[in-house]
Protein backbone atom coordinates (compact mmCIF):
# COMPACT_ATOMS: atom_id res chain seq x y z
CA UNK A 1 0.00 0.00 0.00
CA UNK A 2 1.47 3.42 -0.93
CA UNK A 3 2.42 5.89 1.81
CA UNK A 4 -0.45 8.34 2.46
CA UNK A 5 0.28 11.79 1.06
CA UNK A 6 0.45 14.65 3.61
CA UNK A 7 -1.17 18.01 3.10
CA UNK A 8 1.06 20.84 1.93
CA UNK A 9 1.23 24.64 1.88
CA UNK A 10 -1.07 24.83 -1.16
CA UNK A 11 -3.95 23.45 0.96
CA UNK A 12 -6.65 25.51 2.63
CA UNK A 13 -6.19 23.40 5.75
CA UNK A 14 -2.68 24.83 6.12
CA UNK A 15 -4.12 28.32 5.74
CA UNK A 16 -6.77 27.96 8.43
CA UNK A 17 -6.08 25.16 10.89
CA UNK A 18 -2.94 26.39 12.66
CA UNK A 19 -4.03 30.01 13.00
CA UNK A 20 -4.12 31.23 16.61
CA UNK A 21 -7.75 32.19 16.09
CA UNK A 22 -8.45 28.49 16.33
CA UNK A 23 -8.16 28.84 20.10
CA UNK A 24 -11.45 30.71 20.01
CA UNK A 25 -13.25 27.50 19.11
CA UNK A 26 -11.54 25.37 21.75
CA UNK A 27 -14.70 25.04 23.84
CA UNK A 28 -16.73 24.24 20.74
CA UNK A 29 -14.35 21.46 19.67
CA UNK A 30 -14.00 19.99 23.15
CA UNK A 31 -17.72 19.95 23.83
CA UNK A 32 -18.67 18.61 20.39
CA UNK A 33 -16.15 15.79 20.74
CA UNK A 34 -17.22 14.90 24.27
CA UNK A 35 -20.90 14.68 23.31
CA UNK A 36 -20.04 11.52 21.39
CA UNK A 37 -20.92 8.69 23.82
CA UNK A 38 -17.68 6.73 23.42
CA UNK A 39 -15.44 9.76 23.38
CA UNK A 40 -17.15 11.36 26.36
CA UNK A 41 -16.85 8.14 28.37
CA UNK A 42 -13.15 7.91 27.53
CA UNK A 43 -12.55 11.46 28.71
CA UNK A 44 -14.55 10.93 31.89
CA UNK A 45 -12.80 7.68 32.82
CA UNK A 46 -9.25 8.22 31.55
CA UNK A 47 -8.45 11.91 31.05
CA UNK A 48 -6.63 14.29 33.39
CA UNK A 49 -7.74 17.22 31.24
CA UNK A 50 -9.72 19.04 33.89
CA UNK A 51 -6.77 19.11 36.31
CA UNK A 52 -4.57 20.93 33.78
CA UNK A 53 -6.80 22.53 31.18
CA UNK A 54 -4.37 25.10 29.79
CA UNK A 55 -1.34 22.82 29.71
CA UNK A 56 -3.27 20.00 28.01
CA UNK A 57 -4.74 22.37 25.45
CA UNK A 58 -1.47 24.02 24.50
CA UNK A 59 0.64 20.86 24.33
CA UNK A 60 -2.00 19.03 22.28
CA UNK A 61 -1.69 21.67 19.59
CA UNK A 62 1.79 20.39 18.74
CA UNK A 63 1.14 16.77 17.67
CA UNK A 64 -2.37 17.46 16.36
CA UNK A 65 -1.03 20.37 14.33
CA UNK A 66 1.90 18.24 13.24
CA UNK A 67 -0.39 15.83 11.40
CA UNK A 68 -1.19 18.79 9.13
CA UNK A 69 2.12 20.69 9.05
CA UNK A 70 4.93 18.13 9.45
CA UNK A 71 5.28 17.46 5.72
CA UNK A 72 7.01 14.13 4.97
CA UNK A 73 6.96 13.35 8.71
CA UNK A 74 3.20 13.94 9.09
CA UNK A 75 2.39 10.25 8.71
CA UNK A 76 4.75 9.37 11.56
CA UNK A 77 3.21 12.11 13.70
CA UNK A 78 -0.28 10.79 12.93
CA UNK A 79 0.69 7.30 14.07
CA UNK A 80 2.08 8.74 17.30
CA UNK A 81 -1.18 10.60 17.92
CA UNK A 82 -3.15 7.43 17.21
CA UNK A 83 -0.91 5.55 19.64
CA UNK A 84 -1.87 7.84 22.52
CA UNK A 85 -5.38 6.37 22.23
CA UNK A 86 -4.51 2.65 22.23
CA UNK A 87 -5.39 2.08 25.89
CA UNK A 88 -8.46 4.29 26.14
CA UNK A 89 -11.27 1.79 26.39
CA UNK A 90 -13.83 0.54 28.86
CA UNK A 91 -17.53 0.39 29.63
CA UNK A 92 -19.57 3.55 30.11
CA UNK A 93 -22.20 4.24 32.78
CA UNK A 94 -24.89 2.69 30.57
CA UNK A 95 -22.97 -0.53 30.05
CA UNK A 96 -21.85 0.32 26.52
CA UNK A 97 -18.35 -0.73 25.53
CA UNK A 98 -16.12 1.88 23.92
CA UNK A 99 -12.63 2.19 22.51
CA UNK A 100 -11.02 5.44 21.38
CA UNK A 101 -9.76 3.72 18.20
CA UNK A 102 -13.19 2.52 17.19
CA UNK A 103 -13.38 3.92 13.63
CA UNK A 104 -16.67 5.78 14.16
CA UNK A 105 -15.42 7.33 17.40
CA UNK A 106 -12.02 8.37 16.06
CA UNK A 107 -13.51 9.75 12.87
CA UNK A 108 -16.00 11.82 14.87
CA UNK A 109 -13.11 13.58 16.61
CA UNK A 110 -11.42 14.15 13.26
CA UNK A 111 -14.62 15.50 11.75
CA UNK A 112 -14.76 18.17 14.44
CA UNK A 113 -11.25 19.30 13.46
CA UNK A 114 -12.41 19.55 9.85
CA UNK A 115 -15.49 21.57 10.79
CA UNK A 116 -13.22 23.68 12.99
CA UNK A 117 -11.37 24.87 9.88
CA UNK A 118 -14.67 26.03 8.41
CA UNK A 119 -15.70 27.77 11.63
CA UNK A 120 -12.36 29.54 11.99
CA UNK A 121 -12.64 30.84 8.44
CA UNK A 122 -16.35 31.68 8.63
CA UNK A 123 -16.39 33.38 12.01
CA UNK A 124 -12.96 34.97 12.45
CA UNK A 125 -11.26 35.20 9.04
CA UNK A 126 -13.79 37.00 6.88
CA UNK A 127 -15.86 34.07 5.59
CA UNK A 128 -15.47 31.08 3.30
CA UNK A 129 -17.11 30.05 0.03
CA UNK A 130 -18.96 26.84 -0.76
CA UNK A 131 -16.14 25.85 -3.15
CA UNK A 132 -13.62 26.28 -0.34
CA UNK A 133 -15.72 24.09 1.95
CA UNK A 134 -15.67 21.40 -0.71
CA UNK A 135 -11.91 21.70 -1.00
CA UNK A 136 -11.53 21.46 2.78
CA UNK A 137 -13.70 18.35 2.75
CA UNK A 138 -11.41 16.67 0.22
CA UNK A 139 -8.39 17.72 2.25
CA UNK A 140 -9.81 16.35 5.48
CA UNK A 141 -10.14 12.93 3.82
CA UNK A 142 -6.48 13.08 2.75
CA UNK A 143 -5.58 14.22 6.28
CA UNK A 144 -7.51 11.33 7.88
CA UNK A 145 -5.73 8.72 5.76
CA UNK A 146 -2.51 9.56 7.60
CA UNK A 147 -3.85 7.75 10.71
CA UNK A 148 -3.97 4.37 8.91
CA UNK A 149 -7.45 3.65 10.26
CA UNK A 150 -10.50 2.29 8.49
CA UNK A 151 -12.01 4.75 6.02
CA UNK A 152 -15.42 3.11 6.46
CA UNK A 153 -17.03 5.95 8.46
CA UNK A 154 -15.76 8.73 6.17
CA UNK A 155 -18.53 10.19 3.96
CA UNK A 156 -17.81 10.05 0.24
CA UNK A 157 -18.88 13.59 -0.68
CA UNK A 158 -19.38 17.01 0.89
CA UNK A 159 -23.14 16.49 0.59
CA UNK A 160 -22.85 13.13 2.35
CA UNK A 161 -20.82 14.75 5.10
CA UNK A 162 -23.53 17.32 5.74
CA UNK A 163 -26.05 14.51 6.16
CA UNK A 164 -23.60 12.69 8.47
CA UNK A 165 -23.13 15.82 10.59
CA UNK A 166 -26.88 16.40 10.87
CA UNK A 167 -27.47 12.80 11.90
CA UNK A 168 -24.75 12.98 14.55
CA UNK A 169 -26.18 16.21 15.97
CA UNK A 170 -29.76 14.96 16.07
CA UNK A 171 -29.45 11.22 16.76
CA UNK A 172 -26.08 10.32 18.30
CA UNK A 173 -24.61 13.10 20.44
CA UNK A 174 -25.55 13.25 24.10
CA UNK A 175 -25.64 15.78 26.92
CA UNK A 176 -23.19 14.20 29.36
CA UNK A 177 -20.87 15.01 32.25
CA UNK A 178 -17.72 15.32 30.12
CA UNK A 179 -19.43 17.93 27.93
CA UNK A 180 -20.73 19.95 30.86
CA UNK A 181 -17.29 19.83 32.50
CA UNK A 182 -15.68 21.25 29.36
CA UNK A 183 -18.18 24.10 29.25
CA UNK A 184 -17.87 24.91 32.95
CA UNK A 185 -14.91 27.30 33.00
CA UNK A 186 -16.10 29.50 35.84
CA UNK A 187 -13.16 28.48 38.02
CA UNK A 188 -10.60 28.03 35.28
CA UNK A 189 -7.02 28.56 36.43
CA UNK A 190 -4.87 31.42 35.23
CA UNK A 191 -3.13 30.43 31.98
CA UNK A 192 0.61 29.79 32.24
CA UNK A 193 1.40 32.50 29.68
CA UNK A 194 0.14 35.21 32.08
CA UNK A 195 2.54 34.79 35.03
CA UNK A 196 2.70 38.57 35.51
CA UNK A 197 -1.06 38.90 36.15
CA UNK A 198 -1.90 38.86 39.89
CA UNK A 199 -3.99 35.83 40.87
CA UNK A 200 -6.57 38.06 42.56
CA UNK A 201 -7.11 40.07 39.38
CA UNK A 202 -7.52 36.89 37.33
CA UNK A 203 -9.93 35.25 39.80
CA UNK A 204 -12.09 38.29 40.50
CA UNK A 205 -12.16 40.17 37.21
CA UNK A 206 -10.69 38.34 34.24
CA UNK A 207 -11.83 34.73 34.73
CA UNK A 208 -15.58 35.54 35.07
CA UNK A 209 -15.38 37.71 31.94
CA UNK A 210 -13.56 35.01 30.00
CA UNK A 211 -16.00 32.31 31.13
CA UNK A 212 -19.12 34.27 30.21
CA UNK A 213 -17.92 35.42 26.79
CA UNK A 214 -16.24 32.20 25.68
CA UNK A 215 -19.32 30.13 26.42
CA UNK A 216 -21.47 32.69 24.60
CA UNK A 217 -19.15 32.64 21.60
CA UNK A 218 -19.26 28.82 21.62
CA UNK A 219 -23.05 28.71 21.69
CA UNK A 220 -23.08 30.92 18.60
CA UNK A 221 -21.16 28.27 16.65
CA UNK A 222 -23.35 25.33 17.63
CA UNK A 223 -25.91 23.91 15.23
CA UNK A 224 -29.41 24.59 16.51
CA UNK A 225 -30.01 20.92 17.52
CA UNK A 226 -26.96 21.15 19.80
CA UNK A 227 -28.24 24.35 21.42
CA UNK A 228 -31.55 22.60 21.97
CA UNK A 229 -29.84 19.51 23.40
CA UNK A 230 -27.80 21.57 25.86
CA UNK A 231 -30.58 24.03 26.69
CA UNK A 232 -29.06 27.21 25.28
CA UNK A 233 -31.07 30.03 23.72
CA UNK A 234 -29.84 32.13 20.81
CA UNK A 235 -31.53 35.24 19.49
CA UNK A 236 -31.21 37.28 16.31
CA UNK A 237 -29.54 39.94 18.46
CA UNK A 238 -26.99 37.39 19.67
CA UNK A 239 -26.30 36.40 16.05
CA UNK A 240 -25.71 40.01 15.00
CA UNK A 241 -23.39 40.64 17.93
CA UNK A 242 -21.54 37.39 17.23
CA UNK A 243 -20.89 38.50 13.63
CA UNK A 244 -19.64 41.90 14.81
CA UNK A 245 -17.27 40.33 17.32
CA UNK A 246 -15.94 37.93 14.69
CA UNK A 247 -15.43 40.81 12.28
CA UNK A 248 -13.52 42.82 14.88
CA UNK A 249 -11.26 39.85 15.64
CA UNK A 250 -10.52 39.49 11.94
CA UNK A 251 -9.62 43.17 11.66
CA UNK A 252 -7.31 43.00 14.67
CA UNK A 253 -5.50 39.98 13.25
CA UNK A 254 -4.81 41.84 10.04
CA UNK A 255 -2.38 43.92 12.12
CA UNK A 256 -0.49 40.79 13.23
CA UNK A 257 2.47 39.80 11.00
CA UNK A 258 1.48 36.76 8.93
CA UNK A 259 4.10 34.47 10.40
CA UNK A 260 3.03 35.28 13.96
CA UNK A 261 -0.59 34.34 13.33
CA UNK A 262 0.31 30.67 13.47
CA UNK A 263 0.98 28.20 16.26
CA UNK A 264 4.72 27.29 16.54
CA UNK A 265 4.29 23.84 14.93
CA UNK A 266 2.34 25.37 12.04
CA UNK A 267 4.80 28.26 11.77
CA UNK A 268 7.67 25.78 11.52
CA UNK A 269 5.86 24.00 8.68
CA UNK A 270 5.48 27.25 6.77
CA UNK A 271 9.15 28.08 7.33
CA UNK A 272 10.26 24.70 5.98
CA UNK A 273 7.96 25.08 2.98
CA UNK A 274 9.50 28.48 2.19
CA UNK A 275 13.02 27.11 2.54
CA UNK A 276 13.78 29.24 5.60
CA UNK A 277 14.72 26.14 7.61
CA UNK A 278 16.07 22.77 6.52
CA UNK A 279 13.56 20.09 5.56
CA UNK A 280 15.01 17.72 8.16
CA UNK A 281 15.19 20.26 11.00
CA UNK A 282 13.97 18.89 14.35
CA UNK A 283 10.25 19.22 14.86
CA UNK A 284 9.11 21.98 17.18
CA UNK A 285 7.86 20.49 20.45
CA UNK A 286 5.89 21.93 23.35
CA UNK A 287 7.85 23.98 25.90
CA UNK A 288 8.33 22.45 29.38
CA UNK A 289 5.59 24.60 30.94
CA UNK A 290 2.96 22.58 29.05
CA UNK A 291 4.22 19.09 29.97
CA UNK A 292 2.01 16.68 31.96
CA UNK A 293 2.53 16.42 35.73
CA UNK A 294 5.77 14.63 36.63
CA UNK A 295 4.03 11.41 37.58
CA UNK A 296 2.26 11.22 34.20
CA UNK A 297 5.14 11.92 31.84
CA UNK A 298 5.88 8.26 31.15
CA UNK A 299 2.21 7.44 30.57
CA UNK A 300 1.87 6.26 26.94
CA UNK A 301 -1.47 8.06 26.70
CA UNK A 302 0.31 11.44 26.89
CA UNK A 303 2.35 13.43 24.45
CA UNK A 304 5.36 14.22 26.63
CA UNK A 305 8.51 15.01 24.61
CA UNK A 306 11.93 15.21 26.26
CA UNK A 307 12.37 18.98 26.34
Amino acid sequence: MPEPEPLGPDSLTWKYFGDWRGLLIGLWAGSMQNMHPGLGAGVEQHSQFFAERWQRLFRSLYPIGGVVYDGPRAHETALQVRGYHDRIKGVDSRGRRYHALDPETYYWAHSTFFVSTILIADNFMGGITEAEKRQLFSEHVQWYRLYDLSMRPVPETWEDFQLYWKRMCTEVLEDNKATRDVLDIRDIAKPPFLPWLPDAVWNRAVAPLVARNFVWMTVGMYDQPIRDLLGYSWSARDARRHRRVGGMINQVFKLVPGNRRYHPRARAGWQRARGETAEGAPLVETPPRNLPPLGERDNPMHYSPRV
